[in-house]
């Protein structure tokens, strides 16, 4: 069985990197205050996220999070973009009986779900479906963690996922879609606002 840790991959523009604007190195940070194991990798190409998600995969780590800036067609590796379908193609051989966070702008689409859902093996897919700014979403997902971690160290389900991503959404202002894959419809979405 694999280990309930997160694992987190980043990339954002380099005027944020040298500004130390890393969201996900500081979700990485509280996470370790809260007891629980993260791993932390930022990159800067494709190559990169490639060797990452290898790592992923070894890591047997059953949590990836993937924080770097988006739309509602894609992501961005630094300056370089990656639509809907490539990125299935990257996530997908590393996602079986895994959970996916994303921590993008308006990146958590049905297109996106669509595509992951069928081959993947995912069990879900939790992120903003609308712009949010780095300060909130670093906030956002390092309550989000700590509060879900409390309730169980062990695992997040999706009853806890929902009534938690309910909670920072709430709070933090960020609408927030849960995608997982039905029985007979594709893929369920929930959207929380």
């Amino acid at each position: 069985m694999s280990n309930a840790n997160i694992f987190i991959i980043e990339s954002l523009s380099i005027t944020e990197e040298n500004s130390g604007h890393i969201e996900g190195k500081i979700i990485s940070d509280i996470l370790r205050l809260s007891g629980k194991k993260s791993l932390y990798m930022y990159i800067h190409t494709i190559k990169e996220l490639e060797d990452a998600l290898l790592e992923f995969r070894k890591s047997d780590y059953r949590y990836l999070h993937l924080s770097c800036h988006g739309c509602p067609t894609g992501i961005f590796i630094s300056d370089i973009f990656i639509d809907f379908a490539s990125l299935s193609k990257l996530l997908t051989p590393h996602l079986f009986n895994k959970r996916l966070f994303l921590s993008s702008c308006s990146i958590t689409q049905k297109k996106l779900a669509y595509l992951l859902f069928p081959k993947s093996g995912c069990y879900s897919i939790l992120g903003p479906t609308d712009d949010v700014l780095i300060r909130d979403a670093a906030i956002m997902w390092a309550s989000f963690y700590h509060r879900i971690f409390k309730e169980d160290m062990y695992q997040i389900i999706r009853r806890s996922m929902s009534k938690y991503a309910r909670m920072v959404s709430k709070l933090f202002n960020i609408p927030l879609a849960l995608y997982y894959p039905g029985r007979k419809i594709p893929v369920l979405c929930e959207i929380i606002k």
